[in-house]
């Protein structure tokens, strides 16, 4: 565990470090809506809530992404939230008015409950496999009409592979 957490250390850090050795040819800030298909045992949960991210473009198709998300449900009343911080590589294929996007993000996501006063949390490792399409009618604001990600976590000792689905808007700079 060690070995993996030094590695993505590196990787975050190189990634970082591009931009300032490379010509950075944009920045790319998302923030919208997000819905999360939580796989649960015996069956899923339905979460909303919001989805934010930063792509650096360190060179023309290739960028370092940070991405963040709350989503929110209350499964039999029960207040549940979960958080995401992801990291990791994104390929942009540019185009002047659409630009579709891949990406392989790796960290962490956590968990809350409350009910009745009694509260529980578990964070696990997280990683989220997808792309999407964005459409850029003006030259600084955009649209993302869709984002889809496999997401995968393990909270609990039990392996949860889920769906997030994301739209909004896009500043570019």
């Amino acid at each position: 565990m060690r070995k993996l957490v030094s590695f993505f250390g590196f990787l975050v850090i190189a990634s970082l470090a591009l931009p300032l050795s490379a010509h950075a040819q944009k920045a790319e800030l998302f923030g919208g809506y997000s819905y999360v298909r939580l796989d649960t045992s015996p069956g899923s949960e339905n979460f909303n809530g919001w989805n934010a991210s930063l792509d650096v473009n360190t060179f023309k198709i290739l960028g370092f992404k940070a991405d963040f998300g709350g989503t929110y449900a209350s499964p039999s009343g029960i207040g549940t939230h979960m958080y995401t911080f992801l990291f990791g590589p994104q390929l942009n294929l540019p185009t002047p008015f659409v630009s579709p996007f891949v990406h392989a993000l790796f960290g962490g996501a956590h968990i809350g409950t409350s009910a009745a006063g009694i509260t529980g949390s578990n964070t696990s490792f997280a990683s989220a496999i997808g792309g999407g399409i964005d459409v850029h009618p003006l030259p600084i604001v955009g649209l993302r009409l869709i984002q889809v990600d496999y997401l995968n976590t393990h909270f609990g000792g039990t392996r949860q592979n889920d769906i997030r689905i994301s739209a909004g808007i896009v500043l570019r700079f």
